[in-house]
């Protein structure tokens, strides 16, 4: 229950709610580009995508030393399985 919890408080954010739907459509991106799109600074969308890190929302790579990518995860938490479809 606790995870659920933290899942739906993850996803109660416009602006996070904002960067999923991006990543539905996108797939992947980097952050420069999900801020980019959003219209967040960098460093506010990083902490962001930090948050829904945390709670397994999305997936971050990095490509090199200044590029991560981040992705929807997959399976998703339950909580965000049925929030998702509503984006």
């Amino acid at each position: 229950m606790v995870k659920l919890e933290r899942v739906i408080k993850a996803l109660a954010n416009r602006r996070r709610l904002a960067i999923v739907a991006y990543l539905k459509t996108k797939k992947e991106a980097p952050v420069w580009e999900i801020a980019d799109h959003i219209g967040l600074s960098f460093k506010a969308t990083s902490k962001h995508l930090g948050v829904l890190a945390a709670v397994d929302i999305v997936e971050r790579e990095q490509r090199s030393l200044e590029k991560m990518f981040y992705h929807l995860e997959k399976p998703q938490p339950e909580g965000a399985k049925q929030i998702l479809p509503l984006l």
